[in-house]
């Protein structure tokens, strides 16, 4: 599961939460288990979760605000606003994520994906009106996803371990530098500073796009939070799934592939995300 909140001041606080769990994580660290017990070994390796009692209290803290604050929210928000609103208000908020999409699919090399994501946003601004109308899609021009955190994977950076920050949810040291970047790579984020109305237009923003994903979410966390023995394992493992199959999708796709910038030809796509 993504985390809810995503943009503008709350980069800042990933950083400092980084800095929280480097200073005193160490002191909460998993216990390796002993190489006498390979198979424990080896599972230790593949969740990758050093950190995993100082994770597990911030996914706790996450968890309490969702309860109170978010799922809540989501609820009347869905039973309030129509789905075509939604699904509009939806397509408003992806539309505004091209910039960055489409930097970041220059930095990753991809010719074939900058032209996708360059079209969708021509289109949906002007024919969409302002992007609340997919037509893009009908058109035959498929969205895609492009962050910087996949940019450094395709760079040949690795994922580092796992990671839960304190609102942002689920990340990997990779992820969260590169939400950094993302973020300050957003026109959106300096457009219009520091005039009262463009702060309450980040704020409006930040806040849509926060219940706007958790709204699309309430059946899938709800199934995973009654069924699943460890909701913070489940979370953690769909969250590396996910990711590793979006950085699988962005390698397949060649179309008018040149040598990524930041990397040697050689090097492209040599990380792995596991």
């Amino acid at each position: 599961m993504r985390a809810v909140l995503r943009r503008h001041s709350a980069s800042r606080l990933a950083i400092l939460m980084i800095g929280v769990l480097c200073a005193g994580g160490l002191a909460g660290c998993a216990t390796p288990p002993p190489a006498s017990d390979p198979d424990a070994v080896a599972d230790f390796q593949q969740t990758n979760d050093p950190l995993e009692p100082t994770n597990r209290f911030f996914y706790k803290i996450n968890d309490g605000l969702d309860v109170v604050i978010m799922r809540p929210a989501a609820l009347i928000y869905r039973a309030v606003v129509p789905n075509p609103v939604r699904t509009g208000i939806h397509n408003v908020l992806d539309n505004m994520g091209g910039p960055v999409r489409l930097a970041n699919d220059v930095l990753e090399g991809k010719a074939g994906r900058a032209s996708d994501t360059a079209r969708r946003f021509v289109i949906n601004t002007i024919v969409g009106v302002g992007g609340i109308f997919d037509f893009a899609k009908d058109a035959g021009i498929q969205n895609h996803d492009a962050d910087f955190g996949l940019t450094l994977a395709s760079w040949g950076v690795a994922e580092g371990p796992y990671l839960y920050l304190p609102v942002l949810g689920p990340s990997s040291p990779r992820d969260t530098a590169g939400f950094g970047v993302d973020s300050a790579m957003d026109p959106f984020t300096w457009i219009g500073r520091p005039s009262p109305a463009f702060t309450a237009e980040s704020y409006a923003k930040t806040g849509a796009g926060a219940l706007d994903e958790r709204s699309r979410l309430l059946d899938a966390v709800d199934s995973i939070k009654k069924t699943a023995l460890d909701p913070y394992a489940t979370f953690r493992s769909l969250y590396r799934q996910n990711r590793a199959a979006k950085l699988d999708k962005l390698r397949a796709d060649d179309r008018g592939t040149v040598p990524p910038l930041g990397t040697d030809q050689g090097t492209a796509g040599s990380s792995t995300t596991r």
